[in-house]
């Protein structure tokens, strides 16, 4: 569609050239040199063909049809013919001054061809048609025009490319940072699901004789679990598609922690959970908060030795997260912290928080901190 516009205007300037250019030679300088003009014939009529038609391909060849133009234009003065206006010569220029490849150094190449147009008009008109002076102040004046508008119009085209560019960048940019946040909400899911399930299926099989109900508790809430993590992984990859979105659940918040803790206690991890602050975060501090409990609850239970304290506080300016438990002498963490703090620290920064975890003693303590006033 583009190109056809393109080959469209390049047709009508071609033809506004050819025509005024005619309508000079045919009048002979719109009678100015009606006494000293060569008469028009068949050598008149090619040169003006040969001036106005290389505008067809200006676009492709702007440096050639430039010369193309500027040649006609001389040879039709030279040989006294009273096309004292180069409008072929002007557009070309126009074109030479707003090609969008020229290189920003190359404004004093086109300048100089601008320079020696002039002159070589200047001179071919004062040898062969003795012109008068005031012709030569009105051909400063439109090439001057066309070299100031076709550089206006390089640069707004120029400027929006580099919008069009930078815009592409940003949405590039937004789609490989919303990957990398499905990515990690699928690890956090994925992650706490498998570690849960593994634990209350080993419960189950314990108590399978010893105690058959709570064995049966464990295998419905391995069920639940699975079914929960299904319909999770389900709305994540569902937002990867690029046939539009899936239709899927809003991600948990906040409000969903008192089920994970819930799911863990059905597990057999012995698990208590302090509230305090009825404030209502915003929906990414509350998605933030739950996965960071999430991944933490999975690493109380994979590497913890005893019974886990959460304490959730909504304070009007943040979210405060605190997850504390014991450990063996070999529990806890790599130095640094495992891939799973590393995760939570991540989710927590891109969160405008901070998230802090380090064993004190015997005992494992795990602190987030997500401000509202700093959501991304």
């Amino acid at each position: 569609m583009q190109r056809h516009r393109c080959a469209l205007i390049d047709l009508a300037v071609t033809a506004v050239a050819l025509w005024l250019t005619l309508a000079q030679y045919g009048s002979r300088g719109f009678g100015e040199y009606h006494e000293t003009a060569t008469a028009p014939d068949a050598l008149g009529f090619l040169l003006v063909l040969a001036t106005a038609l290389p505008l067809l391909v200006r676009r492709r060849h702007p440096w050639p049809v430039f010369a193309a133009t500027l040649a006609g234009s001389v040879a039709l003065l030279g040989f006294g013919y009273g096309v004292h206006a180069p409008v072929a010569v002007v557009f070309s220029l126009f074109t030479l001054a707003r090609d969008p490849n020229r290189a920003e150094r190359s404004w004093w190449t086109v300048l100089a061809a601008a320079l020696g147009a002039f002159a070589a008009i200047v001179v071919a008109e004062s040898l062969a048609l003795s012109a008068n002076p005031g012709n030569y102040v009105f051909l400063a004046l439109i090439l001057a025009a066309a070299l100031f508008v076709g550089d206006k119009a390089r640069t707004r085209r120029q400027r929006r490319t580099e919008a069009r560019d930078r815009r592409r960048r940003e949405q590039q940019l937004a789609i490989a940072d919303e990957r990398t946040r499905l990515a990690r909400e699928l690890h956090d899911s994925a992650g706490h699901a498998i570690n849960t399930i593994l634990v209350q299926a080993g419960a189950a099989r314990v108590l399978r004789d010893s105690d058959p109900e709570r064995s049966r508790a464990a295998v419905d809430a391995i069920e639940s679990l699975a079914r929960e993590t299904i319909d999770d992984i389900d709305r994540i990859v569902g937002a990867l598609r690029e046939d539009g979105p899936a239709a899927r659940s809003p991600t948990p918040g906040v409000e969903r922690i008192g089920d994970l803790v819930a799911t863990q206690r059905l597990a057999g991890v012995e698990v208590t959970l302090r509230e305090s602050g009825e404030g209502e975060p915003p929906a990414a501090i509350g998605r933030a908060a739950y996965r960071i409990a999430q991944e933490a609850l999975t690493n109380a239970a994979r590497h913890g030795a005893g019974p886990v304290e959460i304490v959730l506080e909504r304070g009007p300016e943040a979210v405060l997260l605190t997850v504390v438990n014991p450990v063996g002498a070999n529990g806890g963490t790599r130095p640094g912290g495992g891939l799973g703090i590393v995760g939570m620290r991540e989710r927590a920064t891109l969160a405008g928080g901070s998230l802090e975890a380090a064993r004190e003693g015997d005992r494992f303590r795990l602190r987030a901190v997500l401000p509202y006033d700093r959501e991304p």
